[in-house]
């Protein structure tokens, strides 16, 4: 079993932490902004926010592939969790355009994305309008190609560290106290 180190507990913390700065902004952000209003930006942003979360994860799971850098855990983590963020609120603004059934708050729309993630998809939320439904394909998509790939990459590299870790040898114990006399015996 893994001790926690200072290295693991920071790692740890580092997830968590940007798990909650990420659902800070992604609750707080004025997302009402974008949307049928203004359909030209919205989707320049969409479309930015993924190219740009593509490159990353490309970037990190090369990382991870090549064994450069250190913590590529934790990046990953975070870059998976920010796709989960982008897509979550690309459905939000696209539910301000009626393009789903029953998507009507943030949790909503954060709800339908790891459903939809985790290919689960329980059918309560739906996309009816084509933008949506494109954007869901272009989810599902994104998932099997990038996140299970940077998923599998993680998954090769932590088990060769177990591995290596089992190869290593592990020093004898040293000798315990010299011998001694030990107790005397009774006369």
């Amino acid at each position: 079993m893994e001790t926690w180190t200072p290295k693991l507990i920071r790692g740890v913390a580092s997830v968590v932490g940007g798990f909650a700065a990420l659902m800070i902004g992604y609750f707080t952000l004025p997302l009402e902004f974008f949307g049928p209003e203004r359909p030209a930006l919205s989707w320049l942003v969409f479309g930015t926010a993924l190219t740009v979360l593509t490159v990353l994860l490309l970037r990190k799971t090369l990382q991870v592939l090549t064994q450069v850098g250190g913590r590529p855990g934790v990046g990953l983590a975070f870059l998976i969790l920010l796709s989960m963020v982008v897509f979550s609120a690309g459905y939000f603004v696209l539910a301000q355009d009626n393009q789903f059934n029953d998507l009507r708050t943030r949790l909503d729309a954060l709800y339908f994305t790891v459903i939809t993630m985790s290919t689960v998809g329980y059918g309560d939320i739906t996309p009816t309008g084509d933008e949506a439904r494109v954007v869901v394909i272009l989810q599902i998509f994104y998932n099997f190609v990038f996140l299970a790939a940077a998923a599998g990459s993680l998954s090769n590299r932590v088990r060769g560290q177990i591995a290596a870790r089992v190869r290593e040898p592990h020093p004898e114990p040293g000798p315990g106290p010299p011998p001694g006399p030990g107790p005397e015996p009774d006369p």
